[in-house]
Order: C-alpha cells, then structure tokens, then sequence
C-alpha cells in the first residue's frame, strides 16, 4: 500500500511541476522580457530519473533564473516526468501480473499518460480512478458468473482475461462520462444476464435430473383428475352394489349380517339376562324374537307372540330380577302388512329399559290393554285407537282424544283417504 501511495504522490508532483514551468513560459512570452531561442541541442542525453519507492526523489533540478536555460529546464522536467511516468507503469504492471491480471503490451501507452497526466493534472487522477473501479466492477461480475457457473455445474472461465481487457477497453474509453455511465450499465447488465442464463441452466439441470422421481406440474394435474375421476366411480358403483342388495336380499339376513360385523353392544347381557328370566319362569315359545335395536339406542327388544303378550307385559313388571314398573311410551305403527304395537319400559330399581313390540292384524286390530298394568297406558291406547283404530280390550274409557267420533277413518292408516276434501 505505502508503495502505491508514493506512485500517486510522484504523479501529482510532476504534474504541478510541469504546470508550473508551463505557467512560467507563457508569463515569460506575455512580458517579451525572455526572448525564446532555438533549442540548443545538447551534447549530452538528459538522464532519466530513477523513481524511489521509499523516499521522495531528491529536490529535481532547481528551477534556473528566466533567461535562455528556461527552455532545457523545461526539456529537463518532461523527460523527468517521462521517466517518472515509465516508472510508475512499470510499478503498476508489476502489481496487476501479482494481482492475476494482465499487464500493459508496451510502454507506450504509458508514455502518452504521463504526458497527458503532466498536462492535465486532475484528469489524469480521475481517469486512474475510474479505470480501477472498472477493473473492480468488472472482477466482481467475473466473479459473480464463475460462481454461477459452479453452481449450475458448467466450467469456470480459466482466468479473468476477459474482464480485465473488458476494463481497461472502459477505462482507455476516453473522459466522456456518459459513454463510461453506458459501459457500465452495459457491463452490469451483461452479468445479470449471464447469471440469469446460468441459473436457468442450473435449474433445467435439476429439473432434468429430477424428472425420473417427481411428476411435471401438467402431469400433476392430470393425475389429480384421473383420481377425482376413479373416487367418483367407485362410490357409484359402491352405491349401485348397495341399492342392489337392498332390493335383492331380505330384511332379515341383512340385519344378520349387521349384527355380525358390528361391534357387541353394551346392552347385550342385559339381553340374555332377560331371555333367561323369560325362558326359565315362560318357557321358550313366550318370545318370538329379540335384539339389540341399534336404530334407538341400543334397547333390548323383545317381541311377543300375539297370545302371550299380555302375560309378558305381567310378568316384565312383577317379576324381582326385572322390576320394570315404569311405562314411558305406548304408540301404534301401521306396516300395510301388519300393524304393530310398541311399549318402552323402565325400572327405576336396576336403572334399565326394554322395549316390548307384538304385531296385530291389520284387518282385525285387536289387543289387550295394558291400562290394569301400568296406569300410563290410558291415553297412549286412546291415541293409537284415534288415529290408527287399534282396539284395545279390557280398556276402562277407549275413545278418540284428537278427532271427533264422527270422523271418517284414522289418519295414520297407510290407505287413509279424506272423507271430506273441504277439510
């Protein structure tokens, strides 16, 4: 670093030198004091002066009186700065083959800087600077595009040739500061577009290598329709197949067939409990069916033959083991074949409910009532005579409690047909 400093300081010194010796003649010639001879030529070639790195060179020539040695004075500085000039390009030269970059071809180009840089002074400080941020720019995208490059696994220029000769062309350019404002943008955008056709390559790369595991984006697409699209069929076709086993097959294998793939119910030991009371104080042939109703809370259900159902219903309240002394519901169902009667115990001692059905002639609906068993059976009898015209004898006041006793037929028959239309 100190080396390069004492560069710039030679520089600037032998640039305010030779504007003054300038500055000097023209005065002389304005004043028509010094009258300007002819260049004598010298018997002795002016020694180039050998730049110093460490110490400042020593005072130069001392300036001579204005008289006639002005002008070999004058001579005397240029061939000094020349030299000065050679010096420090040879400096520089040496400090761009370290750095990695290319030296100058010859040194004439040197020359002709130290010329101008002894003419022109600041310009010549100006143009040094922009040359190294050139060359600075101009490393920093190389850079940039060999790290690219290595990202997207192609091959690293060898060297930075290419930038620097890309630099020093923009530095030599001349002093046009716009020209160097397009050189510029035009090096920076030749980077980004490197860069950008480097990752696009990177990226075609992976999607090449990748395209044996991963679905394309379109394929995705297709994929997901076709899937939507089998999901579809195979509900309709679950649907159909059930449709058709709903309409082929009985009532009675299909509930089979749940209660075997269904999980145990809660409520079946209560079940068992109940048929073996039944069976061992009845006998087998009191029941003629019972199950777990998984359509209304897993109830145990019994069904009655038509002859023991009073004699059920007795022996479901009076018996110790099951206690059901509560009657919660009582109604009437009309299934066009038959009609059915459903009663909904409770025993408030084993905190337990069961459900009691017996089906009845549609023709002919005849039952006992269970009124003289459970007092809540009155209303729910009389409701179910109303609307359904289910009988039941032994009961203490049948009636209707909803229509008139005038009235035509019971609503919640399946083949009911208003007798009055205005109505």
């Amino acid at each position: 670093m100190s080396g390069e400093k004492d560069l710039e300081q030679l520089k600037r010194e032998a640039a305010e030198k030779a504007k003054a010796a300038a500055l000097a003649k023209r005065k002389a010639k304005e004043s028509g004091d010094v009258e300007m001879k002819p260049e004598a030529p010298s018997s002795e070639a002016p020694k180039p002066v050998e730049p110093k790195t460490e110490e400042t060179p020593a005072a130069d020539t001392p300036q001579a009186p204005a008289s006639g040695n002005e002008d070999a004075d004058l001579a005397k500085k240029k061939a000094a700065a020349a030299a000065k000039a050679k010096a420090a390009a040879a400096a520089k030269r040496k400090a761009m083959e370290l750095a990695g970059g290319n030296a100058p071809a010859s040194n004439e180009a040197p020359a002709e800087e130290a010329d101008s840089t002894a003419n022109s002074g600041s310009d010549a400080d100006d143009l040094a600077k922009k040359k190294a941020a050139a060359v600075a720019k101009a490393k920093a995208a190389a850079a940039a595009k060999r790290k690219a490059m290595e990202q997207a696994g192609g091959n690293a220029p060898a060297s930075d040739e290419a930038p620097a000769e890309e630099a020093d062309s923009t530095a030599n350019s001349g002093s046009d500061t716009d020209d160097l404002a397009k050189k510029k943008a035009a090096a920076v955008a030749k980077a980004k577009a490197a860069a950008a056709k480097a990752k696009a390559a990177a990226a075609a790369k992976a999607k090449a290598a990748g395209a044996g595991t991963e679905t394309p984006a379109a394929g995705s697409d297709d994929e997901k329709a076709k899937a939507i699209a089998a999901a579809k069929a195979k509900a309709k076709a679950a649907a159909a197949a059930k449709a058709k086993a709903a309409a082929g097959g009985k009532a009675g294998d299909a509930s089979a067939a749940t209660a075997e793939t269904a999980a145990p119910s809660a409520n079946q030991p209560y079940l068992d409990k109940y048929v073996k009371v039944i069976a061992e104080n009845l006998g087998d042939d009191v029941l003629e069916d019972s199950y777990i109703n998984k359509l209304s809370k897993d109830v145990p259900t019994l069904v009655a033959k038509r002859d023991t159902y009073y004699k059920l219903a007795q022996f479901l309240k009076y018996n110790e083991l099951l206690g059901f002394d509560y009657l919660s519901e009582l109604h009437g169902t009309d299934f066009e074949t038959h009609m059915e009667v459903y009663v909904h115990l409770y025993s408030y001692k084993n905190r337990q409910s069961v459900a009691l059905k017996v089906k009845i002639d549609r023709d002919e609906p005849t039952i006992e009532s269970l009124q003289p068993i459970w007092a809540g059976a009155n209303w729910p009898e009389c409701e179910a005579y109303d609307l359904l015209g289910i009988k039941f004898t032994g009961h203490p006041n049948l009636h209707r409690i909803m229509l008139g006793e005038d009235w035509v037929g019971h609503p919640l028959r399946k083949d009911y047909e208003q007798y009055d239309v205005e109505v």
